[in-house]
């Protein structure tokens, strides 16, 4: 067997299968993370790939997110997008690994032709996705790098370990659509969304009651606006790096 990327024509179910009972070995850390962000190799049965495996014990404390919560919020934004459909967030799934309990998400094989500086007119309509995408669980990191572009043309969004705080802080380099009226489908698959009473329970189990609370007024907000924001009064909306 390779150590090559499990497509993502394989079942969903396969897939997480491999990702939660899976063997793990590290082959060794992944450039320009901020947080300790391990490639695997992961085997189970006939099925063998690449993971990324982002421990809880190599996350860098932060002064405004709970110490060891950043793997729960990077679950859970895969949660919420399973729930609206939307197939932005690459599978992902808490586990123990070699360095401990940790998210552990399937690795794509990335297009390194696609400039993500012409996403926006190369899909339009996944870029939209994501940019509400983010409005919803508040995302406060979202570089052009964490936009990827896997080998099928498929738009992916990856790294959420900071999102879901209760204060407003989204930093997103993705301002294209402010004020433009959210498209009917995405309205719809909000509002099937919000009344996903399962979500909701485990969403309690790995977020704050604050946190969650927040993200059903950024829903309730978007469905009652219908508009894509824009950046508020003073503060940061841009990250930096902006890469």
């Amino acid at each position: 067997m390779t150590d090559e990327p499990v497509r993502t024509s394989a079942s969903a179910e396969r897939i997480r299968h491999l990702l939660e009972h899976g063997e793990m070995e590290v082959l060794g850390l992944l450039p320009y993370a901020s947080n300790a962000t391990l490639l695997a190799r992961i085997e189970d049965d006939d099925l063998t790939g690449l993971a990324v495996y982002k421990p809880r014990r190599g996350e860098r404390p932060l002064w405004d997110f709970p110490s060891g919560t950043l793997c729960l919020r990077e679950y859970a934004a895969c949660v919420v997008d399973a729930a609206l459909g939307w197939q932005l967030v690459p599978p992902t799934v808490l586990r123990d690994g070699p360095a401990g309990f940790g998210a552990v998400q399937l690795f794509l094989e990335e297009d390194e032709s696609c400039d993500p500086h012409e996403l926006l007119s190369s899909h339009p309509d996944e870029l939209r996705r994501i940019a509400l995408f983010d409005v919803l669980v508040n995302n406060a990191d979202r570089k052009a790098g964490h936009l990827l572009v896997d080998t099928t043309g498929h738009l992916w969004s990856i790294d959420h370990g900071i999102c879901f705080h209760d204060e407003p802080k989204l930093r997103t380099v993705i301002w294209a659509f402010e004020g433009d009226p959210l498209p009917s489908d995405l309205v719809s698959d909000i509002e099937e969304m919000r009344s996903n009473a399962p979500l909701f329970e485990v969403l309690r189990d790995l977020l704050g009651a604050d946190e969650v609370e927040a993200f059903c007024r950024r829903t309730d907000r978007a469905l009652r606006t219908r508009r894509y924001p824009s950046p508020g009064p003073g503060g940061h909306h841009v990250p930096w790096p902006p890469w």
